[in-house]
């Protein structure tokens, strides 16, 4: 071999030797840590509102600091009139601790954009600041144009019916789609006599006006209560709710049947009379119909004491007239054990509208012929007596 191939091999076997040594270098620099950061961030960065609207930004800090540390919560940038608070389950924040290495995610940032915000883009920027590490977020904010409806005043069913005993009730819906907190006064133009009253749903109280927050609703109860006797027809009752610059208004319908008023009694008015036990005793009586619409059908019943009887001359009267008085025999009968003493008897008209009871107090007394020979018995003794004194006193 010669010497210059001696000397490659030589040179060769250096570089196997020296192979580890060299590459040891560039392992160690592979390993070599991260640069420690911090990050506040959330999933939604960018995002399109309405104004008024109300939203919760979840948040997440991650700590790669190096150390276990507090980071301190701020608002760097906000629009003019927005507002912002920093929460975490359920309760104002402002401070978060976060150990090395850990990611805090139960942080949220609850913000409110105003109702005056106009359409357009803004920009937030919320920081986390901690001992030589902090970091900043941007939230894109776009207020949408929408456009504001107008306010309304309506009512779910505006037509009833009923007779003039029946109090009316309507369920109507006040909403405020303005920008700015609304006072409506409340009111109607109902015919003489009747009575109209406004309430709030799900409350008690009687109002004459509602205060609405802007882009609110609030339901209404309207009750409506005709007068006495009103006549049949239909009356219509215009409804309205009025601020400084709005009329919001719309019109009841109530339809009254009529009128209806039944009275039972008797010709002198008299509720009591003698009657003797198993003996059929006859009761006049008077149907008056008070109400403005005919009574059809009117049916006589009965309530009486156990064993005793109760029949009608006519059981059931076709019609009673408005106004008009109609009258009809009842015939009443005491049971045959029927003890001397008072009882009472309850007769009932009624028809598929109206009805009225009247109650009777019977006496009963007792009618024998026991009675009859007892009577006579002590006049036959009375009359011997007499004959008797009279013979023996001519001694």
């Amino acid at each position: 071999m010669n010497t210059k191939m001696k000397s490659l091999l030589a040179l060769l076997l250096a570089l196997l030797v020296m192979a580890p040594a060299l590459a040891e270098p560039v392992a160690e620099a592979d390993a070599a840590p991260a640069e420690p950061y911090v990050e506040l961030s959330t999933p939604y960065p960018a995002m399109t509102v309405n104004a008024g609207d109300e939203m919760t930004l979840d948040l997440a800090i991650d700590n790669y600091s190096g150390q276990s540390q507090d980071f301190v919560l701020g608002i760097l940038e906000m629009p003019e009139g927005w507002t912002g608070d920093f929460s975490a389950s359920g309760q104002r924040v402002s401070t978060v601790h976060a150990r090395d290495g850990e990611v805090v995610e139960s942080v949220a940032f609850e913000l409110t954009v105003p109702l005056e915000a106009e359409a357009g883009d803004y920009a937030i920027i919320l920081e986390a600041a901690g001992e030589g590490y902090s970091d900043e977020l941007t939230i894109d904010i776009t207020v949408s144009a929408e456009e504001l409806g107008n306010s309304s005043f309506e009512v779910e069913y505006p037509e009833q019916e009923g007779d003039a005993q029946t109090d009316f009730t309507f369920s109507a819906t006040l909403i405020n789609n303005t920008l700015t907190s609304q006072s409506y006064a409340l009111s109607a133009s109902a015919p003489a006599g009747w009575t109209v009253n406004f309430t709030p749903s799900g409350e008690t109280t009687r109002v004459a006006a509602l205060e609405l927050d802007a882009r609110t609703t609030q339901g209404v109860s309207i009750n409506v209560v005709p007068p006495e006797n009103v006549a049949a027809g239909t009356y219509e009752i215009p409804c309205t709710a009025t601020t400084v610059s709005e009329r919001l208004s719309f019109t009841l319908s109530v339809t009254i049947n009529g009128t209806y008023d039944l009275m039972l009694s008797t010709p002198s008015g008299l509720l009591s009379f003698d009657a003797y036990s198993n003996k059929e005793s006859a009761v006049q009586l008077t149907l008056t119909n008070f109400g403005n619409t005919d009574l059809v059908n009117v049916n006589l019943t009965s309530s009486a004491p156990s064993g005793w009887t109760v029949r009608f001359a006519t059981e059931t009267i076709e019609v009673i007239e408005a106004g008009a008085t109609v009258e009809t025999t009842a015939y009443i009968t005491p049971g045959e054990n029927a003890m001397s003493g008072d009882y009472l008897t309850t007769i009932t008209a009624a028809d598929s509208n109206t009805s009225d009871s009247a109650e009777f107090r019977v006496t009963v007394k007792t009618e024998t012929t026991w009675g009859v020979v007892g009577i006579a018995a002590i006049v036959v003794l009375a009359l011997v007596l007499f004959a008797v004194m009279r013979k023996f006193g001519r001694r």
